[in-house]
């Protein structure tokens, strides 16, 4: 027999349900007009001008061919073959990977320990620090480029000064090309690592305590309770640190286009100074090809990274 009161509570409740299921169909198209100024914008100018691009890597199209797009002859993947053999290309691949892989690993451990100073080691006006450290980041770029060329000019600049104080003469960091690499890697560093030391610092905050006070009753240094407890659940921050990070340096432009314009002797030039020179020169379909080929390799190195810091590894 079915409980009365049941029956009523069930009533009651289905009356809002039915009310909200009838209301459904003009919340959707309500929500699908609020979207479509958005949708439209995004198709128009972030699908439209990628699937273009797409389709002007596999043809030769130049600056004289922009009135006739569709005009301009298909030419499959000539110009991916062209960029491969091109030296200069191997050159920027190369600089880039140098960028990258020298990079990377130092932007990582400086903000890491200045994550760690700050999280353990002081106390007063850490956010004085933060603040500090974090600065370059939002500096523009231009201001960081003049003060970095004061710093490392060859005669007064203030690295070459410390230096001679310990008897050592410094190089013409900007001027010299085994040294305008290492030059761009340091202010790259420097300008960078404070969002990594940002990410780190809040990933450390979320390590809980009660673990490093049970590592330091068992005896544990400090050195082994961050590698035995604080750095393996540092293990998804450095994951989201290290691929954004290897995407900006594999992307990197802004450091050699204001400091060297690729120079000397392109031992600065990277992929995407290399792409947007030809953009000036108007090869604009080898310039889209080799940005795709940037994209796939970004791509494939983000594979490769979740891969090896993923957390089920």
């Amino acid at each position: 027999m079915t409980n009365p009161a049941a029956a009523l509570a069930t009533a009651k409740n289905a009356g809002p349900r039915v009310a909200r299921d009838r209301a459904r169909p003009g919340e959707t198209r309500a929500a699908w007009i609020l979207a479509t100024p958005f949708l439209l914008l995004f198709l128009l100018f972030t699908v439209w001008p990628v699937v273009q691009s797409l389709f002007m890597s596999f043809t030769d199209t130049r600056r004289r061919d922009l009135r006739t797009p569709f005009a301009v002859d298909f030419t499959g993947f000539e110009n991916y073959a062209r960029a491969l053999a091109d030296p200069t290309f191997r050159k920027a691949a190369w600089n880039t990977a140098y960028f990258v892989v020298v990079g990377v690993p130092l932007t990582l451990a400086v903000a890491l320990a200045a994550a760690v100073v700050l999280d353990r080691g002081i106390t007063k006006l850490r956010s004085f620090y933060r603040l500090g450290f974090y600065t370059p980041v939002i500096t523009s770029i231009v201001a960081v480029a003049v003060v970095w060329r004061f710093l490392l000019q060859p005669e007064s600049g203030l690295v070459n000064t410390v230096l001679g104080w310990f008897g050592i003469t410094g190089p013409n960091w900007l001027g010299d090309p085994n040294w305008s690499m290492p030059a761009l890697i340091m202010m790259a560093v420097w300008r960078n690592f404070g969002t990594g030391m940002i990410i780190f610092l809040a990933g450390l905050q979320g390590v809980p305590y009660m673990l490093h006070e049970a590592g330091a009753i068992d005896g544990a240094s400090a050195w082994q309770r961050f590698w035995h407890i604080s750095f393996p659940m540092l293990r998804p921050t450095l994951l989201f640190v290290s691929v954004t990070t290897v995407i900006g340096y594999l992307q990197v432009f802004e450091e050699p286009f204001v400091m060297t314009q690729g120079g000397p002797l392109d031992s600065t030039l990277t992929l995407s100074y290399y792409t947007y020179r030809q953009f000036s020169f108007g090869n604009f379909g080898l310039a889209a090809a080799v940005s795709y080929m940037i994209f796939l390799v970004i791509a494939v190195v983000t594979i490769l990274q979740f891969r090896a810091l993923r957390e089920n590894n």
